[in-house]
């Protein structure tokens, strides 16, 4: 068959960017033909991928959007494909990945009624309710249990055209044979000492990730054990805002701020403790890499794949409604603990031999290759 894949924005470190890529290589490599349909791509392209850049510009993003969905529209009419899979909300797809979580419940939540007159608004409530209402044929390939019901309560989204799937960890997350060589490396490269901590959190979206959260909380850390600890963070955001806090609170000896990059794996190993108290996070991703990897993970309980790091007894899981005193006194704990850590990062790499964390676009593209009626 020839695939149509559309999303906002390719870059190599995004969690969904990476999603996507690997499910179109799993269904490239069942012998199907792959274009993609983006405004922004970044980085290599695979072999044998057709990558359609597609010329749009506006002001406002929801504009981008729609000029993006009718530029595809005309341009699928002149090169039909067999199916249309799509990364953000739109209209016309036959199979839509949902990373993102319930634009409406957000908006009927978080936003007052005002909001809800807004030219944005009526777009992203459009779009969404292009793929779960009743009457649309878009299959669901659902990453996180939370939302689901949220779309049910909102759309009324018929049931069979949910697929929950496994998560898709990259299996080089995983750690290997040579871990601790890895990590001696790692370490002497950054300059820390045997008693020295790092601590990392990773993650693109500096402010939905709570890094002024993780922040607070190195700043609060007892004196001799904020000595010894750094904080590694690395993610493709704008840091000014963070690096202002960072001096604000007497703590730039401590914090350092690294754009995307591919070495992830060596972090996840040279580290001592990852730190992710996110305010919403349909999954996180990077949970599971560190789980995998050996890595303890201090997390909150908004995140859709927090529920692994209790289930594998591999850190901690902050309980809702967040609590920065809670937040400071944890990571304290956690960090004072060497025996506590090595114990969660050993039932992590346990975890890692027994449960399905790795087989997400196989599942996905049984998904959008399977018949239709």
């Amino acid at each position: 068959m020839q695939l149509a894949f559309i999303l906002y924005k390719y870059f190599p470190y995004g969690g969904l960017q990476r999603d996507f890529l690997r499910i179109a290589l799993e269904c490239q490599a069942r012998g199907h033909a792959i274009r993609v349909y983006t405004p922004i791509w970044e980085g290599e392209v695979p072999a044998g991928f057709e990558v359609v850049v597609v010329p749009v510009k506006a002001l406002f993003n929801h504009k981008r959007n729609e000029k993006l969905t009718a530029w595809v529209e005309a341009d699928l009419a002149r090169r039909p494909v067999d199916r249309v899979i799509g990364f953000n909300k739109m209209p016309g797809l036959d199979v839509y990945y949902a990373a993102d979580g319930c634009f409406e419940d957000k908006a009927q939540t978080l936003r007052g009624p005002i909001y809800r007159k807004w030219g944005r608004y009526r777009h992203f409530a459009e779009y969404e309710r292009a793929v779960f209402a009743p009457e649309s044929k878009t299959e669901i390939l659902m990453i996180s249990e939370v939302q689901q019901p949220l779309f049910i309560k909102h759309y009324h989204t018929p049931l069979q055209r949910f697929h929950l799937l496994p998560p898709g960890i990259a299996q080089d997350r995983r750690a290997p044979a040579n871990a601790a060589q890895i990590r001696a490396e790692f370490r002497a490269e950054f300059k820390l000492a045997d008693d020295d901590l790092l601590l990392v959190q990773i993650g693109s979206g500096f402010k939905t990730k709570g890094l002024d959260r993780s922040l607070k909380a190195v700043a609060a850390l007892p004196r001799e054990l904020r000595k010894r600890t750094r904080l590694i963070v690395i993610g493709q955001d704008d840091p000014k805002s963070f690096l202002l806090q960072i001096k604000t609170l007497g703590i730039s000896e401590q914090v350092q701020i690294l754009k995307g990059r591919s070495d992830i794996p060596r972090f996840l190993l040279g580290a001592d403790l990852l730190i992710h108290p996110a305010y919403n996070e349909n999954t996180g991703t990077v949970l599971l890499e560190a789980l995998v990897a050996g890595l303890p993970v201090l997390v909150t309980d908004v995140c859709g794949y927090a529920h692994y790091i209790r289930d594998a007894d591999a850190g901690r899981v902050l309980p809702s409604p967040f609590e920065q005193q809670r937040l400071n006194h944890t990571l304290a704990d956690m960090l004072a603990d060497d025996q506590r850590r090595a114990f969660w990062g050993r039932n992590g790499l346990a975890y890692a031999d027994c449960a399905d964390l790795y087989s997400m676009p196989q599942k996905a593209a049984d998904v959008i290759l399977a018949e239709r009626p």
